[in-house]
């Protein structure tokens, strides 16, 4: 037999092989193991909600989605259809290919929109007569007109809005952002909503839900009005450092018999947390009073018509400015 031995490429042990593969994989792992040692709290627990650096350099850290279900439609605010006005009172063409109806006849006549839109701003954006003061900070606003919807229920529709698909089980937008940023603030809830106390949505709560993340990434739930999370007052007669002493009892005690995979164990644990550390910062962050009589005016406050949505909007904003990464505001 000849001894044929390859000379394209340098000759390598095996020794050396695995000695400079498992070089790399070192190197992987360090790497996890230094980002697992940045989200380590003061007490040594990971925490998965500190703040985690962007793939991008964004210019916004927070997000306050206001979701007005029931409100004007795109047709009469923002995106206007001079088709739509012409073909008004005519049937649908056929060449429009097919449409799905719920509580409407297919036979029914095309009906255009009422409203005048015009140009404004260096933009050119067209808006409607409905928001005639909205309209002079167009240059300031990204308006979406690309997106859109196929399904005519309601709840799916809103599924689809709020996660992407039409079904429940999904996480929504609060959940994604807090999962892929974290939050700025420690002592205050990373992600919020605040749903419509006279209102109910078609898709329920699953609607702002975590979906099939972990439990520690689901909203925090605000009541209205001016106490928008109950019992965060001390019990009369116990001293804060008292009540420290008791959650941090609970704390180790839930750890102690918390199993491998438990998130919603795990997201109760640091829910005790929160709420201590929210004893000291929401009182201030929920007290409107000393916002500006300009500042009520402008959201509305003390109009009986938008003081409840008013105060909701604005308590959002303060949130944002306390470090909450997302909050959704709910009228409907």
């Amino acid at each position: 037999m000849s001894d044929r031995r390859p000379h394209s490429c340098p000759t390598r042990t095996r020794r050396e092989f695995i000695q400079d593969a498992f070089c790399g994989f070192g190197s992987i792992a360090l790497a996890s193991m230094l980002h697992q040692q940045q989200l380590r709290a003061d007490d040594g627990v990971i925490n998965p909600l500190t703040a985690k650096p962007s793939h991008f350099s964004p210019k916004a850290k927070s997000v306050i989605f206001l979701f007005m279900s029931g409100g004007p439609s795109h047709l009469e605010t923002f995106d206007p259809k001079p088709l739509l006005n012409r073909l008004h009172g005519q049937s649908r063409p056929k060449e429009f290919g097919e449409a799905k109806y719920q509580f409407i006849s297919p036979t029914a006549k095309l009906f255009g929109t009422k409203r005048t839109f015009r140009k404004y701003g260096e933009s050119g954006i067209e808006v409607s007569d409905l928001f005639p003061h909205l309209a002079q900070c167009v240059d300031d606003m990204a308006i979406l007109r690309s997106c859109h919807g196929d399904m005519v229920v309601h709840s799916a529709a809103q599924y689809e809005l709020f996660t992407g698909r039409i079904i429940p089980g999904f996480p929504s937008m609060g959940s994604w952002a807090t999962y892929g940023l974290g939050s700025e603030s420690e002592s205050m809830p990373a992600y919020v909503v605040m749903p419509d106390p006279h209102g109910a949505q078609e898709a329920g709560q699953p609607l702002y839900s975590n979906g099939f993340l972990p439990a520690i990434y689901q909203p925090t739930l605000f009541r209205a009005g001016k106490r928008p999370v109950l019992n965060l007052d001390l019990p009369p007669g116990v001293r804060m450092d008292e009540r420290r002493s008791t959650v941090d009892l609970i704390r180790d005690l839930n750890r102690a018999n918390l199993e491998a995979g438990d998130t919603e164990f795990s997201a109760r644990i640091s829910a005790y947390d929160l709420a201590f550390k929210m004893q000291t910062e929401a009182p201030e962050v929920f007290d409107l009073s000393k916002e500006s009589k300009e500042t009520l005016d402008l959201y509305g406050v003390g109009n009986a018509v938008t003081d409840d949505y008013g105060r909701r909007c604005l308590l959002a904003r303060r949130l944002v400015e306390k470090g909450t990464r997302f909050v959704c505001v709910v009228s409907g």
